[in-house]
């Protein structure tokens, strides 16, 4: 037999390793001259441009923070501090959520407490962990709450109310049900939901804080691992608001019932531990990953300034998928975009985090909708691993850079506000929704110019989709704060576009006059081609022909756009938009020509181009 070495007999050499040590040391300058040479190619960058190339590449946000291309080592802001301590930018806690996850939260809206019921329990057992319920109003009706718990183990299960301002009687409906399921005091966990600013905020008319302070002092001498109070930042993001804005009026909010509850007796520990903060995650990671950090920071320093000691200043966050990222056309991508919020509510150190289903703007989600949102924070639990990780970001020089460039904003418009007296005040004045509507004009501009583009909606829309009906839900809060959807002002168009197909049995047309070859106009036909369609209206495209005039004529449509190159259209354009004898023709680009009334490319108002067309032809939702 053959006597084979055993592997310690064999040497071994464990030479350094050194990362891309045959590539050359990467500097800034080099970098810059390549962003300088691609730029130059794309037609972005002149020649005689003197600055900073990257200049060129610089993105802003709604806030006026400057997104830059490149973050260096040199952007570092020092020590980023440890999770679970002060300022808790890291997180609140110091192993973060690893061996439990995030707190898998499924929002209810139905009135009917045994279809309630089988929803929870479907939910529950699929992998959702808490239970958020809207009760009272036209919501699930208080006396039926027992029965919508039927066989849910409440000391497992927490339950978060939403019963706008039947906040007490909702509140003492679930402690009863906690007592009669025998639940000890000392371990009952829930959130009450108490938020008479947020719901003033959506309703117009102001309520109260004092009685909701007075039950929380009662809710925290009785059941200390229960909050009463929830500081909801969704009001002013759905208004159109910006993070910083919706952070600092959160914020706001939150120090409102601070006071309220360290009047009515409280010390401010004790204070802090009865609220839940509420904010929104949107399909932009990284802000939301930097939202998030930077609201705990902020809430450390009104803690720290209010005398709270530093184990008693985490922030409780509750992170919810944004109801107004959400589109009822092509609802199916909304199961993209809630991911990636949801990814960054969970990377950002979120407690907590409801991922809204893919048809929440339709109606009332479906088993299938509600299967796949709980999934989704299955799979970034289970299978990505977010939660095995405490706080992924940290360390990350723009990750950091952008949530202290984001506090500072926030903690701007939260001092701004309480100059002017607090948020009470600032939504009694109209103040605040002022500043929100103001930023909403400006992202509506970009939604319109589809600098913002909606993916199924303003761009790649889907003419042929069909639709997807869902049991209507009517939000009964409303008169205060506006409530918007980005995609709701070209959903309206495809609206009306469906209802102009029912009684036409065909939609209203755009002829594309394409002019040479197909590869000579396929580009622009295809732009247009979009673009006319996030509108409902429908292009015909002839392809390559001779005859445009003749094709024009077969199509029916009123309305024409020209295709071409830059050289056919100056050689034809003037000719054929004469010929074609349309009512209205357009180009695809920015020259003009006589017989051409208007232009559609890249960055034009889309939005109006789309409207105006539809009031030609008459159509109308």
């Amino acid at each position: 037999m053959t006597n084979v070495a055993g592997p310690e007999s064999v040497p071994i050499s464990e030479p350094e390793l050194a990362l891309a040590a045959e590539f050359p040391a990467a500097d800034r300058a080099r970098w810059q001259e390549l962003v300088a040479g691609v730029l130059r190619k794309s037609g972005r960058l002149p020649e005689d441009f003197a600055g900073a190339p990257e200049s060129k590449l610089v993105t802003h946000t709604y806030d006026g923070i400057d997104i830059q291309p490149l973050y260096t080592r040199e952007d570092a802001l020092g020590e980023p501090g440890y999770p679970g301590l002060p300022p808790f930018v890291r997180g609140a806690r110091p192993q973060g959520v690893v061996g439990t996850g995030w707190d898998v939260r499924v929002r209810h809206l139905r009135a009917d407490a045994k279809a309630t019921n089988t929803a929870i329990l479907a939910d529950l057992e699929g992998g959702a962990t808490s239970v958020w319920l809207r009760v009272g109003g036209e919501a699930l009706p208080l006396e039926a709450l027992a029965d919508a718990l039927n066989e849910v183990y409440l000391d497992l299960a927490p339950v978060v109310l939403d019963a706008g301002a039947e906040y007490a009687a909702a509140a003492e409906a679930l402690l009863d049900v906690l007592a009669e399921r025998e639940i000890p005091p000392s371990e009952a966990v829930a959130v009450l939901g108490a938020d008479p600013i947020g719901v003033g905020a959506r309703t117009g008319e102001a309520l109260p804080v004092t009685p909701a302070a007075e039950l929380a002092v009662r809710v925290a001498a009785k059941y200390p691992k229960v909050r009463t109070l929830v500081a909801d930042g969704l009001p002013f993001h759905e208004a159109g608001g910006s993070d910083a804005q919706e952070l600092g009026a959160t914020i706001a909010v939150g120090v409102a019932y601070l006071r309220a509850l360290t009047e009515a007796g409280l010390d401010v520990s004790d204070a802090a531990a009865q609220l839940e903060f509420r904010l929104a995650a949107t399909a932009d990671q990284f802000l939301t990953i930097a939202k998030f950090r930077a609201a705990r920071r902020l809430w450390d320093r009104v803690l720290e300034v209010s005398g709270a000691p530093a184990a008693a200043r985490g922030m409780h966050q509750h992170g919810v998928t944004s109801p107004a990222m959400l589109t009822q056309r092509d609802p199916w991508v909304n199961m993209l975009r809630t991911t990636v919020a949801c990814f960054a509510a969970g990377v950002g150190g979120a407690d907590a985090v409801t991922v809204l289903p893919f048809d929440a703007a339709i109606g009332l989600p479906d088993a299938f909708s509600a299967r796949i949102a709980r999934n989704t924070n299955a799979v970034l639990l289970e299978e990505s691993k977010l939660g095995s990780v405490i706080d992924p970001a940290g360390g990350s020089w723009y990750v950091e850079q952008l949530t202290d460039e984001l506090a500072k904003a926030a903690w701007a418009e939260f001092t701004a506000i309480e100059g002017a007296g607090g948020v009470e005040a600032e939504l009694a004045s109209g103040a605040l929704a002022g500043r929100l509507a103001a930023t909403w004009d400006k992202r509506a501009k970009r939604l319109a110019t589809r600098r913002d583009p909606i993916t199924g909606v303003s761009e790649f829309p889907n003419l042929a989709e069909k639709p997807v009906t869902r049991e209507a839900f009517e939000s009964p809060v409303d008169g205060g704060l506006p409530r918007h959807r980005y995609a709701e002002a070209f959903e309206r168009l495809r609206d009306a576009s469906d209802q102009y197909l029912a009684e036409h049995g065909e939609r209203p047309k755009v002829f594309l006059a394409t002019l040479g070859p197909v590869a000579a106009h396929t580009t622009r036909a295809g732009f247009a081609a979009n673009l006319f369609q996030a509108g409902g209206l429908e292009p015909v495209n002839p392809g390559a022909t001779d005859d445009l005039a003749a094709a024009f004529r077969e199509s029916g449509a009123r309305v024409a756009c020209l295709c071409g190159t830059d050289a056919a259209y100056e050689e034809q354009a003037a000719d054929v938009a004469a010929a074609l004898g349309a009512e209205t023709v357009l180009l695809a680009g920015k020259a003009s020509y006589p017989g051409v009334s208007g232009n559609v490319f890249a960055g034009c108002d889309a939005l109006e181009v789309l409207t105006g067309i539809h009031a030609q032809l008459g159509v109308t939702a």
